[in-house]
């Protein structure tokens, strides 16, 4: 909560509040909520152009006290002069991105955003809907390195990074075969998901975990689609997804029971029962 009299807790609660919407705001559920977020922006950046102006005031109200590093008054004095014009010319440049933001806010007032369609809902046809895969689940320090990346070069760059762990069929059949396919992508209340290109990124600062899952079509209700047939590359919607050939398939597959876990590493649970493993 802000102090109203301590500048530097003040400051630094702002600093780690803006890098908390920064964060937040790497993806909008409801788009009319831009908004709201906007006039808040607004409101902030109004706050900020006075600080800047408070900040330059003291500079000169206290030149008298400057000092450069050597003791030297003259060379300090200046150096408060010079910051404080800077900080002037800062705020001149805020009054610029302010005019932007309301001009921006005005805009955003008058659109009316209407509900997706709900193409998740309905099948595609009479013998195909959609579903969702796991491609892969991270936590720990391996999530923490997909975190920076969200932080550092946004959403997209995650997703395309972890598009690393998808092996096409073989990811398909491993979470088809071990319960790892979703209606919809599972999320938490903390969580936050980006879709793009066929693919969800949900990722948890607070808990420390990254997921990665992969839209695609069921032919046939509760069906495995057979290896090799023309049905098994129209699994993975808008992705080219590889076909064993009659080697690979030739044994028959034993079909594992489904963790109930969606936070296990797809094919783990399979691996437990093989070496005898338990809780």
């Amino acid at each position: 909560m802000p102090t109203f009299h301590n500048p530097l807790a003040d400051a630094a609660e702002a600093s780690e509040a803006l890098r908390g919407l920064a964060h937040a705001s790497l993806a909008f559920d409801n788009p009319a909520d831009t908004y709201a977020v906007l006039s808040d922006l607004t409101s902030g950046v109004r706050s900020l152009r006075q600080v800047l102006d408070q900040l330059a005031n003291a500079h000169l109200a206290h030149r008298g006290r400057a000092h450069d590093d050597h003791g030297d008054h003259p060379s300090g004095a200046d150096r408060a002069l010079a910051a404080s014009d800077e900080l002037h010319q800062a705020g001149t440049l805020l009054d610029q991105v302010h005019d932007r933001l309301d001009t921006a806010f005005g805009h955003a007032g008058r659109i009316a955003w209407h509900p997706d369609p709900a193409l998740d809902q309905e099948p595609l046809t009479k013998t195909a809907t959609r579903r969702w895969v796991s491609v892969v689940f991270l936590q720990g320090e391996d999530a923490d390195e997909v975190l920076d990346l969200i932080d550092r070069d946004g959403a997209a760059a995650a997703i395309e990074h972890l598009k690393g762990f998808d092996y096409g069929y073989e990811t398909t059949v491993a979470a088809l075969e071990n319960g790892y396919v979703y209606d919809e992508p599972p999320s938490g209340a903390l969580d936050r998901s980006v879709t793009a290109d066929g693919y969800t990124l949900t990722s948890n600062a607070a808990m420390g975990h990254v997921s990665l899952l992969r839209q695609h079509t069921v032919l046939t209700e509760d069906a495995l689609p057979e290896p090799g047939t023309a049905t098994a590359r129209e699994t993975s919607v808008g992705h080219d997804v590889p076909v064993p050939n009659e080697e690979e398939t030739a044994a028959p597959r034993v079909r594992r029971a489904p963790d109930p876990s969606w936070f296990e590493q797809p094919g783990f649970a399979g691996v437990k029962q093989s070496r005898g493993l338990s809780l």
